[in-house]
This record gives C-alpha cells, structure tokens and sequence, in this order.
C-alpha cells in the first residue's frame, strides 16, 4: 500500500495550509448525532445534501482546494485531491448543473496553483510515483468529460513522465517510488487506468499496448487467480498480501478497462474475481472495512467505489448492486445529523468531533454514483 505514515510525515514540511499550522493530533471523540428513527435509504435530495456538506466542512473557496480535517487548518493529501475532483466531476455527470463544471475548473486550478502548475519534474511537490498516476488518471477523465485539451496535455506529460521513471523494461511492472523499493498494486493498477484512457481519447495503440504489459505483470505478481485477492505490493521476490478497498478497486477498473478496449471476457472474469474477493471476504456482515485510523487511508473505500460502480452499472453487473446499497444505506443513516457528514466506519454514528476529509469521503462519494433508494 502506500506508506501513509511516511506521506503524512513528508507532506508537513511540503503542504501549505489552509488556515494556520498543521495538527496531527487524534481528536477526542465526542457523542455521536445520527438519526436511527429513518428507515435506511437516501434519495437524490440527501445525495445533493451529502456533497453540499463535504465541501461546506472540508473545502476551502479561497485556495480551491481540499482541507485535511473540519478545522480546516491544513491541506489534504496531495494525491486524494485528485479522488475529490474525480467526485466533482461524478456530482456533474449526476446533476448535469453548470455551476457544477464551473466547480470542476476551480479545483483544477486550484490546484494548479498550489502544485507548481502540475510540474511532474518537481520533486518537492511529487515525492512519488502513483501520487502522480492518480491525477494523470483524473486528467484524461476530466478532458473526456469537459473536451479541455489542456487535461489531455498535462495528463500526457505526466503519463511519459512516470513511465520513464517508474516502469521497469527488464522485469516489468511500475515501481512506486523514486527509489525503486518495490512494485506495487497502487502505482500498477491506476498505471492501467489511465493508459487506456489514454488510448481511448488518442486511438494510440501504444497507450494500450503498455496498459496489457502493466496489467500482465500484475496478474502473475499481485493477483491472486483463484480468489481475486490483490497484494499490496511486491518487494523483492515476494507478494506482500494485505486486503485493501482501493487495490481491489483499481484491479477491478483496469480489469473493466481492458475487457471493454479489447473484447476479451478473461478480463471481465477478473474484474468479478476481485469484487467476488471484496464482498465474501473483505466485509462483515456485508459492510466494507472500516481503514484509517485518522490517516489518509479513509480515502480507501471512496477509490472502490469509483471502479466498482463502473463494473455494475456500465458493465451490467448489478449483482453487486444490492451490497453496495447495503453499505451506502447504512453509512448515510449514522451521519451526523447535525452536519450531514458521514463517516469511514458505516456501522456506527460518525464522531461528532473533528474528522479527516479522507473518513469523511466515501459514503458522499458512493452516493453520486450509486442509484438511490428512496424517492
């Protein structure tokens, strides 16, 4: 996974502020506000609610960009900012308002701004590979949603970049990092993602070629082929295996990606494999984990969502439709009721205290994309 920890660390010495000095102590939990009395459900109207609430608490107008916590006295991960913009641009593919793509373009810019105009060179401000891949992924997306050619662009030079420097000719596979200390599901998979997007909006078959050489070396390295299982990483000679939403997710996007690029129902197979993985084995009683302890891995489930989703609705495989309902229903009914922010743990009622826009984000995330259940 990507060394969450390490990246708090460095990015206290890197990310500016959005009202003062950087805090990372864990907050004390107060009385949680839900609302038991509803039936389980949400409609458009709470989905509308659920996004007003998030930018409310997390989102600064000024910068236009995302705060880490409700007290708004730091910047968000650099690499999840790129997660809420992929959420703008679901909210506007929902709602179709064009307050909305207006929306979309401020934090583009606003974190051009803050980023050094996306300069993939600028080691100060990339610390690592698969932070890039993933804005390089909502870059293409963003062109394919809005036509901008200047996404296109900078999706582009960030792609050629990091595979310069990530992907590895002898061996195959994408290192994560700088230093080339391991090959990991994360930098794999959105490296997937994104070159066939890629290849999507470009018709260039080597942006396809690179997304079956990637995808080839993930599946005989980090997948596991009779269960679906995804390990993290692999250092050295060895898969390391620990069960997160977001690899799971991105397995399943690249999986889709490639099976609706090429035809070939070997990697639709895979895609079921590695859902089949995450709802059987990765849920109690039908919720997905809970991940993140106040660190940037509540952004987790918010990354399965975008990738599952595409599997059940623009796939067809509304199998899983009925599971993520379950999860979705039951985060939204133990919101705090007295802000309409929800939480990474859907079983119980979210803190009331100060939370991390990261826990924060799934449940808001899932509800732009995810059919509602109550009118």
């Amino acid at each position: 996974m990507k060394i969450f920890p390490y990246h708090f660390i460095l990015s206290l010495f890197i990310a500016l502020t959005c009202a003062g000095n950087i805090k990372a102590d864990t907050p004390p939990v107060k009385k949680a506000n839900s609302h038991k009395a509803d039936k389980p459900g949400f409609t458009k109207a709470d989905a509308d609610l659920a996004y007003k609430a998030f930018n409310q608490y997390f989102y600064n107008p000024k910068t236009r960009i995302y705060c880490s916590t409700t007290k708004k006295d730091g910047v968000a991960a650099i690499w999840v900012q790129a997660i809420y913009w992929d959420m703008a641009m679901n909210v506007y593919e929902r709602t179709k308002k064009p307050a909305q793509m207006d929306f979309i373009k401020d934090i583009y810019q606003g974190n051009f701004e803050h980023y050094d105009n996306y300069n993939w060179t600028n080691k100060k401000v990339w610390f690592i590979y698969d932070d890039m891949m993933w804005w390089i992924m909502s870059l293409a997306r963003a062109h394919q949603l809005t036509g901008n050619k200047v996404y296109l662009e900078k999706a582009i030079a960030g792609f050629n970049h990091v595979w310069e420097g990530s992907h590895d000719p002898k061996d195959g596979g994408m290192f994560w990092d700088f230093q080339h200390s391991g090959k990991n599901s994360c930098i794999t998979y959105p490296t997937i993602i994104a070159a066939v997007r890629l290849y999507n909006i470009t018709g260039d078959t080597s942006y396809l070629n690179k997304a079956k050489s990637v995808y080839e070396y993930g599946r005989k390295n980090l997948f596991d082929a009779s269960s679906g299982r995804l390990a993290d990483n692999k250092i050295g000679a060895h898969p390391g295996y620990s069960d997160y939403t977001y690899n799971q997710g991105t397995a399943i996007g690249a999986a889709y990606a490639l099976y609706k690029a090429t035809k070939d129902a070997s990697y639709l197979n895979d895609a079921k494999l590695a859902a089949d993985y995450t709802m059987n084995h990765m849920c109690k009683n039908g919720i997905l984990p809970t991940e993140g302890d106040f660190n940037e891995q509540g952004i987790l489930k918010a990354i399965f969502a975008q990738y599952i989703m595409e599997l059940v609705k623009d796939g067809k495989q509304t199998q899983y439709l009925p599971w993520i309902q379950q999860n979705v229903n039951t985060g939204w009914q133990n919101r705090d009721t007295a802000r309409n922010l929800t939480f990474r743990n859907y079983a119980i009622p979210c803190p009331t205290g100060d939370i991390q826009s990261y826990e924060g984000s799934s449940i808001v995330y899932f509800m732009q994309i995810v059919p509602p259940t109550k009118k």
